[in-house]
């Protein structure tokens, strides 16, 4: 089962980061409510970065109990712990050094000079196997969709598009530096309850207007590919959503 995407155009984007943490605080408590934890899968550019410093600023963030979420990502870039370009170093800064996580609930995907070191195989093989022991369906999982409809590090005609079984791939010769990288692949995607796709600026227009055309195939378009299980929602800025339709942009 797979849910019919909904749109949500906002003014700007920082209304667009302000009310997607508030949409993502309500998704985690009922969540908690629900079920005694949340699972969300967070993702790293401007917009992922804007969502979580709108968090951080959040004074309603306090209503989320944080030692029971489980933080995953969508894909990161093979690079040593701590690097700057790193997504979930930018996601420490951006919001979670000031939250009382549990440490062995954030799961960083592994970097390159890790146990495995540059083995980027190992790696996303290790990150698969860690998923495949977590108790039920991520909960929200959060996708930037980049000009060229990439999402996570799932690039239109690299091979990790394409894969139908694995839930985690190594990625290499991204056309994004740095080549290469770790992620999450369609089928992991999908098994989300909710999957968020983020596009602001008018770069990601086109990029919309591809996606939700209708007809795009996902080894194109990957953001095509994306959808959850119970919702399927395009968080978008005014730019973003200005070459779609008019019956789609309303």
């Amino acid at each position: 089962m797979t849910a019919t995407p909904r749109l949500v155009v906002h003014r700007d984007k920082e209304l667009m980061a302000q009310a997607t943490a508030a949409r993502l605080i309500t998704e985690v408590v009922d969540a908690q409510a629900a079920r005694g934890s949340a699972s969300v899968v967070l993702t790293g550019g401007r917009n992922g970065n804007g969502v979580l410093a709108a968090l951080a600023g959040s004074p309603a963030r306090d209503a989320v109990d944080w030692e029971r979420v489980d933080l995953w990502w969508g894909d990161e870039r093979f690079l040593p712990d701590g690097d700057p370009d790193r997504n979930v170093t930018q996601a420490r800064r951006a919001l979670l050094d000031e939250l009382p996580l549990d440490p062995a609930r954030v799961h960083a995907m592994p970097a390159s000079d890790g146990r495995h070191g540059d083995d980027v195989d190992a790696a996303a093989t290790s990150y698969a196997a860690e998923l495949a022991v977590a108790a039920g369906p991520f909960d929200v999982l959060m996708l930037g969709v980049g000009p060229d409809t990439h999402v996570a590090s799932l690039f239109p005609g690299l091979p990790a598009v394409r894969e139908e079984k694995r839930t985690v791939v190594a990625v290499r010769e991204a056309p994004k530096p740095p080549p290469t990288r770790i992620t999450l692949t369609l089928p992991a995607i999908r098994t989300a309850r909710q999957v968020w796709l983020l596009a602001a600026g008018e770069d990601k227009a086109k990029a919309a207007a591809t996606a939700l055309a209708g007809d795009a195939e996902p080894v194109d378009a990957p953001a095509a590919g994306a959808h959850g299980t119970a919702r399927t929602l395009w968080l978008l800025d005014r730019a973003a959503a200005s070459a779609l339709p008019p019956e789609l942009a309303s």
